[in-house]
Parts: structure tokens; sequence; C-alpha cells
């Protein structure tokens, strides 16, 4: 009977891959949390990602699929603006998304992330003509999440 022998290399390559293993197991300690669907534009799909960092900040992530130029809504506008309701119960505009092709699909996707200081409670995006408005011009809500939850 013989015995099997692990090789140096293979031994570094297998504790290698149990290392990324573990290094993406607490990536995902993340809240995750999908955009409820749209009427406005209900092919879109979204997630929505925010977690904690070392300086006690949030790190928010957007990542949307089958979101439609927003010149060719029923009210076209220029760009989709997010925003986020945070713990102090204040609207912020947080940023904008812009879509875009990727080069094997015909899907439009979009993607952002930015940090807070303040704990997101709910995020949501709307088209506006501005891109730097201080509040939601449109009462149309493209995308948004229900009360995000603690983990």
């Amino acid at each position: 009977m013989k015995t099997l022998k692990i090789y140096p290399i293979a031994r570094n390559i297998l504790f290698l891959f149990l290392a990324i293993i573990m290094a993406l197991t607490f990536d995902s300690c993340a809240t995750k949390t999908k955009f409820a669907r749209s009427t406005i534009v209900p092919a879109a799909e979204g997630v929505v990602s925010v977690k904690q960092d070392k300086n006690d900040n949030y790190v928010i992530n957007v990542n949307i699929s089958n979101l439609a130029d927003p010149m060719y809504l029923q009210h076209p506008r220029s760009t989709y603006v997010v925003w986020m309701e945070g713990d102090d119960n204040e609207t912020k505009n947080i940023g904008q998304i812009k879509s875009s092709n990727s080069f094997m699909s015909k899907s439009l996707k979009g993607s952002f992330e930015t940090v807070s200081s303040v704990k997101p409670k709910k995020i949501f995006l709307t088209a506006e003509n501005d891109p730097s408005v201080q509040y939601p011009d449109n009462t149309d809500v493209i995308l948004t999440t229900n009360y995000l939850k603690d983990k």
C-alpha cells in the first residue's frame, strides 16, 4: 500500500486556497438588500450592500442591472441619483449612477460605491436632470430598498 505524500508546493497551494475561501467568507459579512421592483423601470434589478469599515464608517455598494438609460424614460432625465435616508432621518444625495453596456452583454448595468459616517436606513434612486440636486425633484422613485436590516 502506498502512502499519499503531499509535496510542499501542493501544500502551499492548498493553504492559499483555504485562505482565499476564508477571506471571501469574511467579506460576505455585509448586509445585502435587494431593491424592490419598480413600476417605472420594471426590468431593473439591484442589490445594496452595506458594511462597516475599520473607521466605523459605512461602505455602501449599489449594483444594478437592466437599468434603462434615463433619456428613454417616460419623463426623460439626464442621470440617476442615489439617495440615502440615514439614522439622522435626513435624505441625502450620495451620488449618481450612469448606466452602461458591458462588453459581452446587452443589459445595461450600473454600480456605485460610497462611504458615509451616518448609518443608512434606506437607499433609493430617482431620475434627475441635475446630478447635484439636494432634494429629489422627481417623485418617481426608480428603485428603493425597504428599511435596511441590522445583521
